[in-house]
């Protein structure tokens, strides 16, 4: 990842630098730490196949509005529903206030000091909910001025993975489309890695689990991320500047700069 061509960082929020623990949290409130964790993964399912499924039908609803719905639809699922609206509330409040994954501080204190990078938040979230999420997180927020930038799908009116989405984020930074590979995707969202490659651009996946790599559908290098990470202090500035991932792929890296 140098950052001799004003390298553009574009980091996924949820799921990538912030984690959607505290809303499972919320949602144990009413029905249980093991109920609450199954709602919850089902919720995010829910939540993400409604963006495609309104991909495929070229229609959009504000993720705000899918977020809610598909609540609703894991719940259904369980027979189970809310109490009151306040509890509603409370939990799509929930993503106004979630926590960074820990490895999240160190990575943006460095990238702080390299001004060569351009670090830029790239979100499904609609405007409003991602500017909450990044400036009332308890840790997110205090580096929320290291980003230059918050870019949603407001502007384009799709979500990812389709390919007009990746196209949007290069239009906001300044990129044409035949420098799509001086932007890199950060994100622990394997159907966001294939997006961004079919697009173009270079890609880090976040394993925090240490899974590794399963995603199927694209045969070949245009299937798989550039970089693999098991967390974003991965993420090293060399002596010279640049911003690169470190052992194991200094070698990968010294290969694209050769």
């Amino acid at each position: 990842m140098t950052a001799s061509k004003n390298t553009v960082i574009a980091f996924d929020l949820y799921g990538t630098l912030l984690s959607t623990e505290s809303v499972a949290k919320e949602l144990a409130k009413h029905f249980g730490e093991q109920r609450a964790a199954t709602v919850a993964a089902t919720w995010r399912k829910y939540q993400l196949e409604y963006t495609w499924r309104l991909n495929s039908m070229s229609q959009y609803i504000p993720f705000s509005t899918i977020t809610e719905r598909s609540l609703f639809h894991a719940l259904s699922e369980y027979n189970l529903s809310l109490p009151s609206e306040e509890a509603l509330h409370s939990l799509m409040s929930a993503y106004d206030s979630l926590s960074a994954f820990p490895d999240v501080a160190p990575e943006l204190e460095l990238i702080a000091r390299n001004r060569s990078v351009t670090p830029v938040v790239f979100s499904n979230g609609t405007q409003k909910m991602v500017t909450n999420s990044v400036y009332h997180s308890p840790d997110l927020s205090a580096w929320s001025k290291v980003f230059k930038d918050i870019i949603t799908v407001d502007g384009v009116k799709k979500f990812k993975p389709h390919p007009d989405v990746y196209y949007h984020l290069a239009d906001m930074v300044g990129k044409s489309r035949d420098q799509m590979g001086e932007m890199w995707l950060v994100s622990g969202n394997p159907f966001d890695i294939v997006g961004a490659k079919a697009a173009g651009m270079r890609t880090c996946w976040v394993d925090r689990e240490g899974v590794g790599w399963v995603d199927g559908l694209i045969e070949g290098p245009n299937g798989r991320p550039d970089l693999v990470m098991r967390g974003l202090g991965e993420l090293v500035q060399d002596e010279k500047g640049d911003v690169h991932v470190g052992k194991p792929w200094e070698k990968i890296l010294d290969q694209e700069k050769a």
